[in-house]
């Protein structure tokens, strides 16, 4: 079996330890293991490694940074093989990362969760098997990403800011409020906010913001 060069990214030090003395056991070569989404990036341009492994959540927000870094690097490099793990079934960017318009969803990808791979052995034959091409997604996700599907009939002519900003509507914030949750001003929050009413198939009359949040919350 073909042994492979990996680039590690997890935040967490003693788990990632735990993975590199998991992968180095099965004869891999761990080229770097590091801890953040920065730093999985400029691993990965020094490296060139077979195969990525990251986890989702790292500095500096905890969101889905590493998703996102690994579409920047499939973007770059098409086809790199894409490990990620996970330890919530939230699907966030990897309908992106899936997207093969858009150079990434070619080559090996898996995303799993993380209380899958206590299976030391299952890791590992996963970790071969997407870093040869193969796309491996956990049922859990597969199942979370067609709800995603599904909900997003009405709310899929929203942009994603769009919707991040009915969301916060959703959750009782003013547009100042919002504007300074998302770091924007309250001239941008109101054209997107513009922009909802408009898109959403609500009347004209009555409370507009209302409307729309119930529609949201609807849809979700």
């Amino acid at each position: 079996m073909t042994n492979l060069r990996v680039v590690l990214a997890e935040d967490a030090p003693l788990l990632r330890t735990g993975i590199v003395t998991v992968l180095e056991s099965d004869g891999h070569q761990v080229c770097a293991a590091v801890g953040s989404a920065d730093e999985l990036r400029e691993a990965t341009r020094v490296h060139q490694p077979d195969v990525v492994v990251t986890d989702v959540r790292m500095p500096p927000t905890h969101t889905d940074e590493g998703i996102r870094v690994a579409i920047e690097l499939r973007r770059a490099t098409p086809g790199l093989p894409v490990v990620i793990l996970s330890q919530y079934t939230t699907v966030g960017s990897l309908e992106q990362l899936l997207d093969r318009d858009a150079d990434t969803g070619r080559g090996g990808l898996g995303y799993l969760l993380k209380d899958r791979v206590a299976h030391v052995r299952h890791f590992l034959d996963a970790v071969r098997e997407i870093a040869s091409g193969a796309t491996i997604i956990d049922p859990d996700i597969v199942v979370a990403l067609v709800g995603a599907s599904r909900r997003r009939g009405v709310l899929g002519a929203l942009t994603p800011r769009e919707e991040e900003v009915l969301g916060l509507m959703a959750q009782g914030l003013t547009n100042p409020q919002i504007a300074d949750r998302l770091v924007v001003s309250e001239a941008a929050v109101r054209k997107h906010v513009g922009n909802i009413f408009a898109k959403l198939p609500i009347p004209q009359q009555g409370d507009r913001r209302v409307l729309a949040v119930l529609t949201y919350l609807n849809e979700s």
